[in-house]
């Protein structure tokens, strides 16, 4: 796979319009995918906040391995980062929000009192990269919709500060911010497999390829179960062994063309789909000790 170039122009921006309102900002909220924790964190926001006090919440907690989710949060808290999983549709775990934040606030807050300062509502900047649900947050904390939401990758194109129902947090909202390049090309195919990169960008069957051999490796059984396939090849080393399972879940999801053969194209996209809207299972794609 070539190293995939992605910078669009409103990234750019995104990226000097943060840098800017930086001053303005208490606390930074980095939104990652609880699925792929790392390979959704963006490798230039440690240098853009500096050091703001953060908190670190895992998105999307309902689709991933509860246990990889659990290793994923001591390994924040190790690294000195408050780590919360939360589910931002159902809105699971974002009642601790404001809370954590304020605990992140408290010396601050004690000192404005000190100096006889009125207090005010906590200024948030929330950061992530694309499609890694910031909208859907935003309008679950404000009680309302805000807040584009779409499910590709780059609805949110400006910024707006936004206050949230009680009105103890004031949110900077911030487009999906993507690093320039992909060094590293499994971190490209975990962020495709979860709908973070377009696939006009990177094609579904190479991605459904990584996919289905990784969950075959990681998850022994879920695709048996689901597609009813019968037991999978013990190596699945070789290209045509993942290729063959493919498209025996094509041949029994009905994703055959005229002669019989398998339209990969459609299997993939299926199996894709399925696995964003977690009918595998809670999985995740990577752990702590990947990192």
């Amino acid at each position: 796979m070539a190293t995939i170039q992605w910078f669009p122009g409103h990234m750019t921006r995104a990226r000097r319009q943060i840098e800017e309102k930086l001053k303005l900002i208490d606390v930074a909220i980095e939104l990652i995918d609880a699925r792929v924790p790392l390979s959704s964190r963006n490798p230039m926001v440690d240098t853009i906040l500096q050091h703001k006090p953060r908190l670190v919440l895992l998105n999307k907690l309902d689709l991933a391995d509860p246990a990889a989710t659990a290793d994923w949060v001591a390994f924040f808290q190790e690294k000195g980062l408050d780590a919360l999983p939360i589910d931002a549709v159902t809105g699971s775990g974002t009642r601790d929000i404001v809370p954590r934040c304020r605990k992140l606030m408290a010396e601050k807050m004690e000192a404005r009192q000190r100096k006889g300062m009125n207090p005010r509502a906590i200024r948030a900047l929330i950061v992530g990269i694309p499609n890694v649900g910031k909208s859907t947050l935003i309008n679950k904390l404000a009680g309302r919709k805000v807040a584009a939401t779409g499910d590709k990758p780059g609805v949110t194109k400006g910024q707006q500060w936004i206050k949230m129902a009680g009105g103890e947090l004031e949110l900077l909202d911030t487009p999906g911010i993507l690093w320039p390049k992909f060094e590293d090309q499994q971190v490209g195919l975990r962020l495709a497999t979860i709908g973070s990169i377009k696939e006009e960008i990177m094609p579904a069957d190479e991605v459904a390829f990584y996919a289905v051999r990784y969950i075959a490796e990681a998850y022994p059984g879920v695709l048996s179960e689901r597609y009813g396939i019968g037991e999978l090849p013990a190596d699945l080393s070789e290209a045509e062994t993942v290729i063959e399972v493919m498209e025996n879940i094509g041949r029994k999801r009905g994703c055959v063309v005229s002669g019989g053969r398998v339209d990969l194209g459609k299997a993939s996209t299926l199996i894709l789909r399925e696995l964003r809207a977690g009918k595998l299972g809670r999985i995740s794609l990577e752990r702590p000790d990947m990192a």
